[in-house]
């Protein structure tokens, strides 16, 4: 029994940090800092987030064989995290984020490295996936198609919508089919109306809006709480990460019986600590940090 497979997802970055978003039109611009390729993107990023806590993870999408898809396969080796590659003819997803002074970001997905006809086939997702407590649903392409059988084998979903506007249907999908539901704040209106929206329509019963500094907003059994934010415990470098870092602390808390307040508490530290990694590495919280000396306690 795997705790957690994580769907879709698996891709390199190259990390370009700026001097200012957005970048002022020119010829060029000098980046004194480098640019860096490095393996992870949101599916690789749950999976290590999990792995980190001690979860055991199995990650399953589509990757090519080029030196992208080398990369992702080393990540998952280094790490201990199971994954089972199938064959993707378009190459392994890929993205550029640009980094601003602040850790802000802007990424650029490579959206050519993806068909129309991909799919998980059938053989492959539903023994993983039944043989798992718990599925997380990235929102990268096939993953939608995989829904309806994931709803079939009665096995717990999560999806993170990212910044979704509460509007774009492509997103509809993953909010109205997961159990849990992680998204963004920032390109909200109003947070509390879109996340009452995916309750009252979906399966959810827990929908989650990170709010960055300003913490998050948690939906269960009706009832919107406030999050406060955590402490970040060294400074703010990069904020990309943090949001698959909540998702995962989120779900080791879900998994080992926390309640859905203590499971966001847990999901805000691990946010937090994501913020103070540069974008070059994929460090993750562990359990000691997690649970360590200043902890969350209720």
């Amino acid at each position: 029994m795997t705790d957690v497979l994580v769907l879709g997802g698996a891709g390199v970055d190259t990390i370009v940090r700026v001097p200012e978003l957005p970048l002022p039109f020119a010829d060029s611009c000098p980046i004194d800092t480098g640019v860096h390729t490095r393996a992870g993107q949101t599916g690789d990023f749950v999976a290590l987030g999990l792995a980190a806590l001690g979860v055991d993870v199995h990650h399953l999408d589509l990757i090519g064989d080029d030196p992208e898809g080398d990369l992702v396969r080393a990540l998952h080796r280094d790490h201990g995290i199971a994954l089972t590659a199938l064959p993707q003819p378009a190459g392994t997803k890929r993205a550029v984020n640009l980094v601003g002074p602040d850790g802000r970001r802007l990424s650029l997905y490579d959206t050519s490295r993806a068909r129309p006809g991909d799919r998980f086939p059938d053989d492959v997702l539903r023994p993983l996936a039944a043989a798992a407590r718990h599925v997380h649903v990235t929102i990268t392409q096939p993953c939608a198609e995989a829904l309806p059988l994931l709803r079939e084998t009665g096995v717990p979903l999560s999806t993170d919508l990212h910044d979704w506007d509460g509007e774009n249907p492509y997103h509809e999908p993953y909010a109205l089919a997961a159990d849990v539901v992680f998204l963004s704040a920032t390109a909200l209106e109003d947070p509390e109306r879109t996340m009452r929206r995916i309750s009252e329509r979906g399966r959810a019963r827990v929908v989650v809006a990170t709010a960055g500094a300003d913490g998050a907003h948690l939906l269960t059994d009706g009832e919107l709480i406030h999050v406060p934010p955590a402490t970040p415990p060294a400074p703010v470098v990069d904020s990309n990460g943090a949001g698959d870092a909540f998702a995962a602390a989120f779900l080791y808390g879900r998994l080992t019986g926390a309640d859905p307040r203590r499971c966001a508490r847990f999901g805000a530290r691990a946010g937090a600590y994501a913020c103070t990694v540069p974008a070059t590495r994929t460090d993750a919280i562990g359990r000691d940090g997690l649970l360590g000396e200043g902890a969350v306690t209720a």
